[in-house]
């Protein structure tokens, strides 16, 4: 990259003072700007401008610098200003078609192992607009890991035990355990949850049941409400571009975990009140936790514990990322000083990311349980109002390609934000094809591939000329120049997917100005012009795949 050369050449004039200063990206002041004269005039007492004159004098020496700047600039209080050549966006443009869908790609974590736990949706409840939410910023964070070139691996924990199972269960029982879909699964949870307050003792044996497998009547249905439960799932992560590597369930890790505990009971669990062996977090400024409950079960954290480990076993990872909501923040505090305590380079490997809460506005629109809004509920009513909106369109397949611009909608909504933000949803701003919506992306993308099959050119770069006249350089080039990278970069620095989806925005603003200023097609121009359309689309089409957000060809 530019910034890593203009650094390493000012490098070479202060041997040894690596990071002491910043190159920065700008529009304003040139093209890149750094301190280095402010630095290292507080360091050394000397005149920030004469510094500044004296370092551009060694720059402007350096073979590497001759070829890609042509103008620095002496900015005032110790900034230097860096103006590229023409020839280096142009550059860029080829290399852009060149690299076609490996574009932005980079090595800087070869040789990482990751493993990703995300979405994370219980059998016996349905799919639910949080899961939606988990679902978007795990994806996309598997992608952007993965384009960093780390190996990664996608995991789904989920809860085939406890008390929601058992609700369920006594929810199908009243209702004569007659049920064919998810559907009719989370009716049966919402009316298991209701009777529990006045029938606890007959759900905790349902519970307790599940646990042992002891009862063939409650066995049977179990057996088929989660065969239901994971094909419905299965049909879920197809429809938003998910393939899962491995599927972790509690009924696997409760019984790990409650041994990890009472191995290590007297030195980091102690016994509680009623018999339930806890972890005292007040002792780490946290707060105390149940493992095991009074009869003896494992809780949501020792199952976690247990789930650590058996990961790794089966995939020895350098990293393990957890996706979840923030709701359970202090939970996994104390969950990780447990685990610092019990598996200490485990916890050093572990690394939880909240997302916020995905908010609708009042108008209600609730699943069949009154009170869980579904993810598939959400996607369908999108949909049908993408539907009415291209109803004088003609379209192959317009039925797919309304789901796509309906998941688009939804993702993008969701990544815009950094990860922790809850999300309101708007549904008419989500599939606006005007503005900062999935939508606006999915629609610049689908303008870039129309404007090349009207000119009679195939997507890529291989038909074009080699050499383009090189016009002068505007905002697009500058907008295209680097962006994807440097957003791939810092969303994979941070684990911040909105980078991506704001570096997207403002190449769509930039380009469709150009498009609204410039005759693409029947000009002299109209080589370079059709690469510039070319290179915007492949930038898109592999930003919008970082996202997880289909690219349709037609909209």
């Amino acid at each position: 990259m530019i910034k890593e050369t203009i650094q390493k050449s000012i490098e070479r004039l202060f041997p040894g003072d690596s990071g002491r200063f910043v190159v920065e990206k700008s529009r304003n002041f040139g093209d890149y700007t750094s301190n280095v004269a402010l630095v290292f005039a507080n360091e050394t007492g000397k005149n920030p401008k004469k510094l500044a004159d004296d370092i551009i004098l060694g720059l402007q020496e350096l073979p590497e610098m001759k070829e890609i700047v042509s103008k620095f600039e002496n900015a005032g209080p110790g900034f230097i200003n860096f103006y590229l050549k023409d020839e280096v966006f142009v550059s860029h443009v080829k290399e852009i078609l060149s690299e076609g869908e490996n574009y932005a790609k980079n090595n800087s974590l070869a040789g990482e192992k990751t493993i990703i736990e995300y979405t994370d949706p219980n059998p016996f409840k349905e799919f639910h607009i949080g899961h939606l939410m988990a679902n978007a910023v795990g994806e996309s964070l598997s992608r952007i890991i993965s384009a960093n070139g780390a190996e990664v691996k996608r995991a789904c924990y989920q809860g085939d035990v406890g008390m929601h199972v058992a609700k369920t269960i006594y929810g199908l029982k009243v209702i004569g355990s007659k049920f064919e879909n998810a559907g009719d699964l989370g009716s049966a949870y919402a009316r298991g949850a209701q009777a529990y307050d006045e029938n606890k003792a007959e759900i905790q044996d349902i519970n307790k049941k599940i646990y042992e497998r002891s009862d063939a009547e409650i066995n049977a249905v179990y057996d088929a409400g989660k065969k239901i439960s994971m094909e419905y799932f299965e049909a879920m992560y197809k429809k938003l571009g998910t393939n899962f590597d491995f599927y972790f369930v509690e009924s696997e890790t409760g019984p790990f975990g409650k041994k990890i505990v009472e191995e290590n009971l007297g030195k980091v669990f102690e016994e509680g009140e009623g018999g339930a062996i806890v972890f005292k977090g007040e002792e780490h400024g946290l707060h105390t936790r149940v493992f095991l409950n009074s009869e003896g079960l494992p809780t949501y954290e020792a199952k976690e514990l247990g789930l650590a480990k058996i990961k790794y076993e089966k995939y020895p990872y350098d990293r393990s990322v957890i996706i979840t909501g923030n709701e359970v923040n202090d939970y996994f505090q104390v969950l990780l000083r447990a685990m610092y305590l019990v598996f200490p380079e485990l916890e050093k490997r572990t690394r939880h990311i909240s997302h916020g809460m995905l908010r609708l506005p009042s108008g209600k629109m609730s699943s069949r349980t009154g009170d869980v809004i579904t993810a598939e509920s959400l996607i369908g009513k999108l949909k049908e109002m993408v539907l009415e909106k291209m109803s004088d369109r003609e379209l192959e397949d317009k039925e797919k390609t309304a789901e796509e611009i309906a998941i688009g909608a939804i993702k993008y909504s969701i990544l815009k934000q950094s990860p922790g933000k809850d999300v309101v949803f708007d549904f008419e701003k989500s599939i606006s094809f005007e503005g900062d919506s999935g939508a606006y992306l999915q629609y610049a993308y689908v303008r870039t591939q129309a404007i090349l099959r009207k000119s009679g050119l195939v997507e890529g770069g291989s038909v074009y000329p080699p050499e383009y006249p090189v016009q002068e350089i505007g905002e697009l080039e500058k907008t295209l120049f680097e962006g994807l990278p440097n957003a791939l970069e810092m969303a994979s620095r941070e684990n911040a997917p909105n980078y991506v989806a704001m570096y997207l925005v403002e190449l769509c603003r930039a380009f469709n100005a150009y498009y609204e200023k410039n005759q693409i097609i029947g000009n002299e121009h109209t080589p370079y012009r059709l690469a510039l359309v070319s290179a915007v689309g492949i930038v898109l089409r592999n930003g919008l795949a970082l996202l997880a957000i289909p690219s349709p060809e037609k909209m």
